[in-house]
């Protein structure tokens, strides 16, 4: 029973840890870098979508960047705690259609169950003015995480019906999605602030997904960075690596020329 006890010690700290590590990246409004991105076509649009338990004030920091680009930018909240991974595309993207449609090209960046989400959109439909795609720290092959702390109230309480869909199990919607068909670039970290979730995940992780598991059947280009799952998205090595690969189509990796 003492172990019982100790476990579940550790683990609603975990939980917490995983609640606050959303407030710790750095919060201080810093100014866009130089614009990097010479050739941002009229109304060139790029869609941010959050990850779990978070809500677009996340995505401010990339938005400004994006903006200062000269992107459109959509940063879209959604209730991410509020429903399946099914039920939230479907609502996202009827949300999202008449400004899609509106675009010359749509460009999507989406942060952590923010990619599966569009993944499971892309598995029943298709978006013609689709242009590049790029996902920080997505749980392409699930995460060892909700398979071992989705039985747990706190945890479902905490991370709503979705969270228990983006375990490595039967019911993993990551691994029931198609490969992706379109220009993908995955950026992964490598550094945890939640050493009580890295406990639960083999290999080396980000606090919440395994480098093993972060990327897809089938992507365009990768790269891996020294940063953690919830700050990734305001990470200014990340930025700069999504604004290259916007515009290129790859990321700029050690050693290539400037």
């Amino acid at each position: 029973m003492n172990t019982l006890v100790s476990i579940g010690f550790m683990v609603a700290l975990g939980l917490l840890a995983g609640l606050a590590s959303a407030h710790t990246c750095a919060s201080v409004r810093t100014r866009p870098e130089a614009p990097t991105c010479a050739s941002v076509g009229p109304g060139e649009t790029v869609v941010l979508l959050h990850g779990l338990a978070r809500s677009s004030r996340s995505m401010n920091k990339l938005a400004r960047e994006l903006a200062a680009e000269g992107y459109t930018v959509i940063n879209h909240g959604y209730p991410s705690r509020s429903a399946t991974v099914e039920v939230l595309a479907k609502d996202i993207f009827e949300a999202l259609e008449a400004r899609i449609a509106q675009a010359p090209q749509v460009h999507f960046v989406t942060h952590s169950m923010g990619g599966i989400v569009l993944r499971e959109h892309l598995e029943h439909n298709e978006i013609p003015n689709l242009g590049r795609v790029v996902m920080l720290a997505p749980p392409s092959r699930g995460s060892e995480v909700p398979d071992k702390l989705g039985w747990l109230k706190p945890f479902q309480w905490i991370n709503g019906p979705a969270g228990n869909q983006l375990g490595t199990g039967s019911e993993s919607r990551p691994l029931r999605q198609k490969p992706p068909a379109f220009e993908l670039g995955i950026i992964a970290g490598d550094r945890s602030i939640n050493p009580i979730l890295s406990m639960l995940i083999p290999g080396k992780d980000d606090g919440k997904v395994s480098l093993a598991r972060v990327k897809p059947a089938t992507y365009t280009d990768y790269v891996q960075l020294h940063a953690t799952h919830p700050c990734i998205s305001r990470n200014r090595k990340a930025i700069a690596q999504t604004k290259y690969f916007l515009e290129h189509g790859m990321f700029k990796h050690e050693g290539d020329r400037p």
